[in-house]
């Protein structure tokens, strides 16, 4: 274990082996940092926060901070923020623990990416092998799965979820559950095609891709109520998992989910693509 010498550790902080804590970083009294875990320089990891095996934090991270939720009057207990292993969070990126007034936890999976200028707020869940690009934003109280990827700038509104392995475009405000293997982008964030490129490096094979291709287009891209349309699938597709899951997530969702880009907006853009 290497603690640099102008490093504050709590007494009470529990370290793993060979953890590394470069200099002027501040490790507070409720902090466990597992095995080889890596804190660069100029870091604070404060509140009820444990880090799991082989992560990486880069300068200027604030992990366990107080959240910034209003309703808080600064007497509550800090919320918990958990964070797996081998994860590589990067230069100013800003994690919240929870609230009473939520799940009471921040939970962050392993083999994610949380690049430069990131936020994931208070009670929020982020699974694993998610890309968050620099300066996406999650707010509090959301859900983002495994596989993941939100593009640089991007904003999460709370409560929204983002489902596996869809990709949100750069730039992209979202405000309505995103399904699983969706590609979205926009202002409202608007459905765009399915993540065909994420599916591919997934291993998805090519019979299935289809299939979730034509789940999409009698979901997203038919006339007819949303429950009838889920009927339908269910009964042409119901047989294949990711086709179920996909089903699952529409049915759940509580904010409603992205629509599709509308023909106007596609002709709006075709138009300025060719000027």
């Amino acid at each position: 274990m290497a603690v640099h010498q102008s490093a504050l550790v709590h007494p009470s902080a529990e370290l793993g082996s060979d953890v590394d804590i470069g200099p002027f970083c501040i490790v507070g009294p409720r902090v466990r940092l597992g095995a080889r875990t890596i804190l660069h320089s100029h870091i604070v990891v404060d509140g009820d926060t444990w880090l799991g095996e082989d992560n990486q934090v880069f300068a200027f991270a604030c992990l366990g901070a107080k959240p910034q939720d209003k309703k808080l009057t600064g007497k509550e207990p800090g919320g918990l923020l958990r964070i797996g292993s081998n994860n590589e969070i990067r230069e100013n990126v800003t994690i919240h623990g929870g609230t009473p007034h939520g799940s009471g936890t921040t939970r962050i999976g392993d083999h994610n990416m949380i690049l430069a200028g990131a936020h994931v707020g208070h009670d929020a869940t982020i699974g694993s092998r998610v890309v968050m690009t620099n300066a996406a934003m999650v707010a509090g109280h959301t859900k983002v799965e495994d596989r993941a990827i939100l593009g640089a700038m991007a904003g999460l509104h709370q409560f929204a979820r983002v489902g596996e392995a869809a990709m949100i475009g750069a730039g992209a405000m979202v405000s309505r559950d995103v399904p699983p293997y969706a590609l979205v982008q926009g202002d409202r964030a608007r459905l765009v095609g399915i993540n065909l490129i994420g599916m591919k490096r997934g291993g998805v094979p090519s019979a299935q891709i289809a299939l979730v291709k034509k789940a999409y287009r009698l979901l997203f891209w038919r006339s007819g109520t949303l429950a009838n349309r889920i009927e339908q699938v269910q009964a042409l597709l119901g047989h294949d998992p990711i086709v179920l899951r996909l089903l699952e997530f529409v049915r759940e969702s509580r904010r409603g989910v992205v629509v599709p880009r509308s023909r106007q907006e596609q002709g709006d853009e075709a138009e300025l693509a060719d000027a």
